[in-house]
Parts: C-alpha cells; sequence; structure tokens
C-alpha cells in the first residue's frame, strides 16, 4: 500500500532523527574525549585567558564592528539613494561601486587598503582602529546599499505619492516619510549585517594588529603560540558566540513579529 505525502514526510523526518542518535551515539563511543579536553579545555588556561578576553580582545572586536557600522550604514544610504537616482552617472557610479566591493574578498580589500594604497601614496593611516574599520566601512556599505534600496522600493508608492500630494519636495518626502518606514522594514538583514561584522573581524589581523588593539581572533591565536595548545582558540569562539547569539535571536524575533503583522 503506497503512503501519504504526510507519511512520508513523518517517515523521512523519523529516519533522520534515527540517524541523528546513531551518529552522536557514534561520536560518544569513538572519541578519545581525555585526548580532546587536554588539547582543546584546559581549564587551566581557560582561566589565564580572563578577564584580558573580555575588557581587550572583546572590546576592541566590537569598536572595530561598531565603527565598521556606522560607516558601512552611512556610506549604504547614500549609495542606495544614489541608485535609485534619475541622474545617470549616480546610479552607474553606485552600480560598480557595489558590484566591485561585492566581488573582492574582504581580505583582499584590507591588504588593499591596509597596505597597497599607503606604499603607493606615502600616506599612513592615523591609528589602527581606522585602518581596521575603514575597510570593513567600505565592504560593509556595498551590502548594506542593496539592503536599504531593497527597503525602500519595499515601501508602497502611494506614501511618496501621498507626501508630494501634501506640498512635500522628493528630498523631503524621502527623508521624512520614505527612509524611516524602509529601515523598520529592512531591520532585521541590518542586524545580521552587524553580526557578520562581528565575524569578519578576525580578518583585521592580517594588518598587523598592536598589543592594544587585538581582536579575538588574534587574542585566540597569540594564546594557541603561548600555551601550546587549541583552548584559546575555543575560548574565543565562546565569546563571539556570546556576542552574536543574542543578536540572531533578535533577528529571529524581529522576523516573526513582521510576519504577525503582515497577517
Amino acid at each position: 500500500m503506497s503512503l501519504s505525502k504526510r507519511q512520508r514526510a513523518n517517515l523521512l523526518r523519523y529516519f533522520v532523527y534515527a540517524a541523528t542518535l546513531i551518529a552522536l551515539a557514534l561520536l560518544i563511543f569513538i572519541v578519545d574525549w581525555s585526548k580532546l579536553s587536554n588539547a582543546m579545555f584546559k581549564w587551566r588556561i581557560i582561566k589565564e585567558q580572563f578577564p584580558d578576553i573580555l575588557t581587550k580582545a572583546a572590546r576592541n572586536t566590537l569598536i572595530f564592528t561598531f565603527f565598521g557600522f556606522i560607516g558601512g550604514l552611512g556610506l549604504g544610504l547614500i549609495l542606495a539613494l544614489m541608485r535609485l537616482s534619475k541622474v545617470r552617472p549616480y546610479r552607474w557610479f553606485a552600480a560598480t561601486y557595489i558590484e566591485v566591493l561585492r566581488g573582492i574578498p574582504l581580505l583582499v580589500t584590507l591588504l588593499i587598503l591596509g597596505f597597497g594604497v599607503p606604499i603607493a601614496t606615502g600616506w599612513t593611516w592615523p591609528n589602527m582602529y581606522v585602518q581596521g574599520a575603514a575597510p570593513l566601512a567600505l565592504v560593509a556599505a556595498a551590502y548594506i546599499a542593496e539592503t536599504i534600496r531593497a527597503g525602500i522600493e519595499a515601501v508602497p508608492r502611494g506614501q511618496m505619492e501621498a507626501a508630494r500630494s501634501l506640498g512635500m519636495s522628493y528630498s523631503r518626502a524621502m527623508i521624512t516619510v520614505i527612509i524611516p518606514q524602509a529601515f523598520r522594514i529592512i531591520l532585521p538583514p541590518l542586524t545580521n549585517e552587524f553580526v557578520l561584522l562581528i565575524k569578519d573581524t578576525s580578518l583585521i589581523s592580517v594588518l598587523g594588529v598592536t598589543e592594544g588593539t587585538r581582536d579575538l581572533a588574534q587574542f585566540g591565536r597569540d594564546g594557541v603560540g603561548k600555551f601550546a595548545n587549541a583552548t584559546p582558540l575555543v575560548v574565543a569562539g565562546l565569546v563571539y558566540l556570546i556576542l552574536t547569539l543574542p543578536l540572531t535571536q533578535l533577528v529571529a524575533y524581529m522576523e516573526r513579529k513582521a510576519k504577525r503583522v503582515r497577517r
């Protein structure tokens, strides 16, 4: 007798559950937990990571992220408005910038701006925070611009028409009516971009951060070199998780709330 679509779906789900339990059981019996604990979870090393991993490394990670996001948000808004402009050169410039910066890996952008530009021009960055946050902001702007543009286009056209009928100029209507509504729509993806920037700061160490500007990833790598043990990287990963998990849960909550509003 053939199974219904719902019965097949239930059968597949039970199969996935069983396969997962078998895999976990094999993992429990195969892994040498004492060796794993000694290589990655040494309590003595964990204690030595604090409080510096929070007061210095996590702080620096958030500083790089904050300035990268603020810069990317401001530039991204300008680029989004240029993409929607009726002036062709503006649209061409914004489209080119967005495609190029999204197409080049962040690591390459960091190296070009961090080393290439100073070598070619003789100009030096004022400090490590600016040198690290500026490339983050320039790359983030390309992604944020598309997010903002999508949000602006998602606002019903009647909103602009109503504002213009009240005597508002196009610029004033965009600033006071359209953009605030667009930002309410795109708040979840913007929060996601902030989470991605937190993790992207791990690449800044290629620029040669100083002792006082080490981010979480560099702090963990330095610890591995010092103790010849992977525990510092595990601790750094857990701190990343502590920073990002509440934000990802916030995004999920905002998306659920938006779905309820649409219904």
